[in-house]
């Protein structure tokens, strides 16, 4: 496994990408989410990156306009379209055997993804995808609240804690409150990104992180009898957790390996 900092054009200006180089013909495109580098939290992306091509795929990651090593400015994920196409066109450019690609994304740029319909990938890995907008960010969706506390029930030592008063009941109550407003119908952002995937035509996978509001958020507005869906119990938003880590890249290799038997 070879790895190279590559410099790509997008709209007039130059994105900064990491090329994990591999010699199989199905490569994997990172898509970080937020304003998070092409390292990911914790470098987690960059330790995906390398287990991916010593499996034998290329993978690139990149830092959209604005953020990081890249030139321009940041508009958000809804403007990082032009960014994600000059990622797959650089990928082609310099992994020519290339055939297929499968583009991984968390959080928005999982829904940047969605937006984009794919943007000319042949599979989608989406981890919990961004559904919140407005005022819903800055505080906690009642569909998030209601898994906090479902959690928090089935766990012993937190009922030792309310019951010996080290919770305080005033708080409990009011989370209670808030969780029991109703989900809100799909619209908006939602309905955006089930438009965005409705005429891919590639395989989709959902993945969803089972401590992370915003997979929590994605999947009470999401239909939760999608077979595409699967969880990873006891996992963070950034799948740092050692296990989670594992999984992530199970799921990932899993989606490559069969877009790669597809290919033929």
């Amino acid at each position: 496994m070879r790895r190279h900092p590559i410099l790509f054009p997008c709209a007039e200006q130059h994105l900064a990408g990491t090329l994990d180089i591999a010699d199989g013909t199905t490569a994997l495109l990172i898509v970080s989410g937020g304003n998070e580098t092409r390292a990911g939290a914790w470098d987690g992306q960059a330790a995906l990156a390398t287990r991916i091509a010593e499996a034998g795929y290329p993978v690139l990651r990149f830092d959209r306009r604005g953020v990081g090593d890249s030139e321009g400015t940041n508009g958000g994920f809804r403007t990082s379209g032009p960014d994600i196409e000059a990622a797959f066109q650089a990928l082609r450019r310099q992994c020519p055997q290339v055939a297929r690609i499968v583009a991984f994304g968390n959080c928005d740029g999982a829904a940047a993804l969605m937006l984009t319909r794919g943007q000319g990938c042949d599979a989608l890995v989406l981890s919990n995808p961004w559904t919140l907008e407005g005022e819903e960010e800055a505080a906690p969706a009642p569909e998030a609240t209601r898994a906090h506390y479902r959690q928090r029930l089935a766990d012993p030592a937190a009922i030792r804690r309310l019951l010996s008063g080290e919770v305080r009941l005033g708080g409990l109550i009011q989370s209670l409150i808030t969780a029991l407003r109703p989900a809100p119908a799909v619209r908006g952002l939602v309905g955006e990104l089930a438009t965005g995937i409705a005429t891919f035509r590639g395989p989709i996978r959902f993945l969803v992180a089972e401590r992370d509001r915003t997979g929590q958020t994605f999947l009470a507005r999401w239909d939760k009898a999608d077979p595409r869906i699967h969880r990873c119990p006891g996992a963070s938003h950034s799948y740092v957790e050692p296990d989670a880590q594992d999984w992530l890249f199970a799921q990932i290799l899993e989606v490559l390996r069969e877009t790669g038997r597809n290919a033929g």
